[in-house]
């Protein structure tokens, strides 16, 4: 199900104009753009940044008005590794294509550091304190007072839930207001003048606040702005007071959260206008999108009327259920899992992002993700993903099998976590691994990288002491233990370029393992087949290896899923 999914993107203008166009933030940076790394957070404002944004434009090299890493490292006095690290996370989450050079803007890597120190919302009290009972063991096998709360109950600790989509980006927009002052400063060029008229925003810096705004109905700002709406091509734009663009970003910021509250009290009294209802996912592909439970209403949701929206697929809620999703299902190119439990979730599309969010005992497999995932909150999961990155935060008793093109990034409260190397593939994944940018050449599934114990832009407060503790990292799945994972055909007649094979090759401890297990299946099949005995006895033979086979169905809940395929 979906709760409090008020998203509005459009407002009305009363004096019958047509409707009115709503500044958002950009929540990728918010939600994909964070870094745990103490050097890189930065709570002084323009104190160190305005000299470092000084610093950095005044390099040649690598070109003008672009930074490489090297030179991040050395102006932070931070490793190559996290300056790295910082580079690639920004173009994960950057409003356009990132340099094929891997080196950044200056003004975009500046606007990034800044929101390093912003902190995720405070979970609300929930209505139904009873109602967040988690089934975690009371007894714990790991010491500390972290470790004796799960993921899960953690967040749901002092009776909180999760916050909404809508508190959330009301969030991100308070922080942009509070902050544009000094962001606008860091954009800004000084010219002659007194006060406030010595700062100044050209059209091409002033773009640069596209990294964190955009307008609802795909307008740039840019074009909603009306000192550049009007600009000539071919004429160059004059600059704008900064203190002129900061009163009109905080007008339209004042104007979006008065809407979205107006909204939320709306939905909250049950006065909804039918245009701004919550919109199932069910009309969109019909034949497609399946979804099957005994234990839940439909959980794949799309809230109407929203520019973000548009551009997120939710699949939210889902308990005892098979989920499938197909690129014809996808309302755009970033999805949420969110709050699923003993379910098995397929999102075969190419996306951009992903989150996973609040799930257990799930297995959610992700097909093709060309930028970020993020696993957050979650206890005896399976994960399996193609994807650039992927980050684990808070996560316990989780299986990852990945093929990522980068280090997957552990972070927070991690324990008992196993990765291996990626284990599956469908008809369309090749393609779909093209369409997203991901080389399947290249695969760091074995190369997490720990980034601390606790993660300073989680609202949550952690016991004194706790960040000394040494976090723990992830272990690599036996070889023996490993298997494959196999999705049914649900892409119809296969074409000469489908998918046939795991488009990542295995390690070749893996790939002897998964030999091994060949011969033995057929070791087994032919000793059957030559076993002295007669026909019925053979029948009997066949009887009872059926019959454990549909014990261990039933024991292991996988008969739920049959079911499901069944209906499809």
């Amino acid at each position: 199900m979906v709760d409090d999914k008020v998203e509005p993107s459009i407002a009305t203008d009363s004096g019958g104009g047509g409707p009115k166009p709503l500044l958002r933030p950009r929540r990728e940076p918010f939600e994909h753009g964070l870094l745990p790394i103490p050097k890189l957070i930065l709570s002084d404002g323009t104190l160190t940044l305005g000299p470092l944004a000084d610093k950095l434009l005044r390099r040649s090299v690598p070109s003008p008005h672009r930074v490489d890493a090297p030179a991040l490292a050395e102006a932070l006095q931070i490793s190559l590794e996290h300056a790295g690290l910082a580079f690639d996370t920004l173009a994960s989450v950057l409003h356009s294509d990132p340099a094929p050079d891997g080196t950044a803007d200056v003004l975009d890597l500046v606007l990034f550091l800044y929101i390093q120190s912003y902190k995720r919302l405070v979970p609300r009290p929930h209505k139904d304190s009873a109602a967040v009972a988690d089934v975690w063991p009371s007894t714990s096998a790991f010491d500390g007072y972290l470790s004796a709360l799960s993921p899960l109950q953690l967040v749901r600790s002092n009776s909180r839930r999760f916050p909404s989509q809508a508190d959330e980006e009301a969030h991100q927009l308070s922080y942009i207001q509070k902050h544009m002052g000094n962001i606008l400063a860091l954009l800004a060029e000084t010219v002659e003048g007194d006060g406030d008229e010595s700062l100044v925003l050209t059209m091409e810096r002033f773009e640069h606040l596209g990294f964190l705004l955009h307008f609802s109905e795909g307008i740039s700002l840019t074009q909603g702005a009306p000192f550049f709406a009007n600009s000539d091509p071919d004429m160059p734009a004059v600059p704008v007071p900064a203190a002129q663009v900061h009163e009109w970003v905080v007008q339209n910021i004042i104007a979006s959260l008065d809407h979205n509250a107006e909204k939320v009290v709306t939905k909250e009294n049950g006065m909804q206008n039918p245009a701004d209802v919550d919109v199932y996912m069910t009309d969109a592909c019909a034949s497609h999108s399946k979804t099957q439970s005994s234990g839940s209403p439909s959980g794949v949701a799309v809230p109407a009327n929203s520019a973000y929206s548009i551009n997120v697929t939710f699949v939210e809620g889902i308990s005892k259920a098979s989920v499938v999703k197909q690129p014809c299902d996808m309302k755009g190119n970033s999805i949420k899992v969110l709050n699923c439990h003993d379910s098995v979730i397929y999102i075969l599309a190419p996306l951009r992002l992903a989150t996973v969010y609040g799930c257990s005992d799930a297995t959610i497999l992700l097909g093709a993700v060309g930028k970020s995932v993020k696993v957050e909150h979650c206890e005896r999961v399976q994960i399996i993903a193609a994807a650039k990155r992927m980050c684990i935060a808070n996560c316990r008793e989780c299986v990852f099998y990945l093929g990522v093109n980068q280090q997957p990034l552990l972070v927070g409260d991690n324990h008992k976590l196993q990765v291996g190397p990626f284990n599956t593939y469908y008809s369309q994944l090749e393609q779909h691994l093209a369409q997203a940018g991901i080389d399947s050449s290249v695969n760091k599934w074995d190369q997490p990288l720990v980034l601390g114990m606790v993660d300073p832009h989680d609202p949550l407060s952690h016991p004194a002491g706790v960040s000394d503790i040494q976090a723990e990292s992830a272990t690599c799945i036996d070889p023996d233990q490993f298997t494959n994972f196999l999705i049914p055909n649900w892409f119809g007649a296969e074409s000469p370029e489908c998918t046939k094979y795991n488009p990542f090759p295995l390690p070749e401890t893996y790939r002897t393992s998964q030999k091994k297990k060949h011969k033995n299946l057929l070791d087994v099949q032919q000793a059957i087949r030559d076993a002295p005995v007669d026909e019925t006895r053979k029948r009997e033979l066949a009887s009872a290896l059926h019959a454990h086979f549909k014990d261990w169905l039933y024991a292991s809940g996988n008969i739920r899923q049959l079911y499901c395929l069944q209906a499809e």
